[in-house]
């Protein structure tokens, strides 16, 4: 544990004295540490006064459980909705507690398990940060978020409760074996971040936040923010669509031929 806190201690070190291009992009308080002060903070009052997405602009998706769910800004999750088959992915995280952000759906966690188990073998070691969150636990961290810098610029970086990735059990952050550079920007310029890259879509994960296609996925690149869709969607993703909006577009498209 002591080991834990010295590295969370050296990332948020790094992070303001230097440690890659930190901007709004990467959360002064990660939530690699959302145990700590998010947690303790009152919300009732917060959370109450949130401005919600425009309805006239949002839609409630109706196959939460598909792999391939574009869960974004304008495509929310029903406020309700559970994942049916959340399992503790057996990879090795930056914290040691067994708590659900350990979790993530079955069919993501045994393709995120062989992902890790053959990054280890081409030399390439990396740690869990957050995977599942809970309606409730999204909306804690976006009220802090809120709280602390603005509702304005938390939605550039967290995502408002309903409309997080992470609550649908398929999202994942990951970081490097040393865990310094957890969910901050500077992990885009280390070896593990190049290995996901090039490898994450042959174990069905995307990279959900691309870099250059902000104005398309509603948020700035992400390079630690893997997204399971499945093996031939992530393909397809990686080899002609760059984002899922791209690819769930080109699908709706299809079916209106069909």
């Amino acid at each position: 544990m002591k080991y834990f806190l010295f590295i969370g201690f050296l990332a948020f070190t790094l992070m303001i004295t230097g440690c890659g291009t930190v901007n709004s992009s990467s959360k002064p308080a990660r939530e690699s540490n959302e145990n700590g002060q998010a947690q303790k903070l009152a919300i009732s009052s917060a959370s109450s006064s949130l401005k919600k997405p425009n309805l006239e602009e949002t839609v409630v998706i109706a196959n939460p459980e598909s792999v391939t769910a574009l869960v974004n800004k304008k495509h929310q999750l029903p406020e309700s909705y559970q994942p049916s088959d959340l399992v503790y992915a057996d990879v090795p995280f930056i914290f040691s507690e067994k708590i659900e952000k350990r979790m993530l759906r079955k069919p993501a966690a045994q393709a995120l398990e062989e992902l890790f188990q053959d990054a280890g073998k081409a030399g390439i070691s990396l740690l869990g940060v957050s995977g599942y969150r809970s309606h409730e636990r999204q909306k804690k961290l976006f009220v802090f978020y809120a709280k602390r810098d603005g509702e304005e610029k938390a939605s550039t970086y967290s995502a408002y409760p309903g409309t997080s990735e992470h609550e649908t059990g398929l999202a994942i952050d990951v970081t490097g074996g040393n865990g310094i550079c957890a969910a901050a920007d500077c992990f885009a310029d280390t070896p593990e971040a190049r290995w996901l890259s090039k490898n994450a879509y042959q174990y069905g994960f995307i990279i959900r936040y691309p870099a250059g296609e902000e104005q398309v996925t509603g948020y700035k690149y992400e390079p630690w923010h893997l997204r399971y869709v499945g093996k031939k969607a992530a393909a397809s993703i990686f080899n002609q669509y760059v984002t899922l909006e791209n690819y769930a577009s080109k699908k709706k498209d299809q079916s209106k031929v069909l």
